[in-house]
């Protein structure tokens, strides 16, 4: 079985956690308790998305449209790129090529590789995140394969 063959598959997050350049724990980067979905497929391609924990429902359906405010939170509380990877030598690189942030496009986001059993962990370099520079680690869990049921 190959690296790639490895982490081919759907995980679901179960924890973000950052720590500072001394070592110390920081805030949690997507809240308490974030959602998330990271898929890696067989050709190459992968696509993260994190929704931070806490969010609130837009006010659209509800008879009013939603206000400018509630899009800018809703914006910067949720996270989605895609695009193809690379895995060799405990490096992950996800070639960006959409983001809900523009300034990811085009960019390669490298991040250190952990492989347990069903669990992935991704620890990204120190970069600048909630203010202060620090690294993330997030916790995947491999998802069960979809069964195909016949009606």
């Amino acid at each position: 079985m190959t690296a790639n063959d490895r982490v081919v598959g759907t995980w679901k997050l179960v924890s973000a956690a950052s720590t500072t350049k001394n070592g110390e724990p920081g805030d949690p980067p997507y809240g308490a308790e974030p959602a998330g979905v990271l898929t890696y497929t067989e050709d190459g391609r992968m696509s993260s998305l994190i929704s931070y924990s806490g969010r609130k429902p837009l006010s659209i359906g509800r008879g009013k449209s939603e206000t400018q405010q509630e899009q800018a939170e809703a914006f910067s509380t949720f996270l989605a790129y895609a695009g193809r990877y690379s895995f060799s030598a405990g490096k992950m690189t996800h070639h960006v090529e959409i983001s809900s942030i523009q300034n990811y496009v085009g960019k390669d986001l490298v991040r250190e590789v952990k492989l347990l059993d069903d669990q992935l962990r991704l620890t990204a370099p120190p970069t600048l995140v909630n203010g202060k520079i620090q690294s993330v680690e997030l916790v995947w869990e491999r998802l069960p394969r979809a069964t195909e049921t016949n009606s």
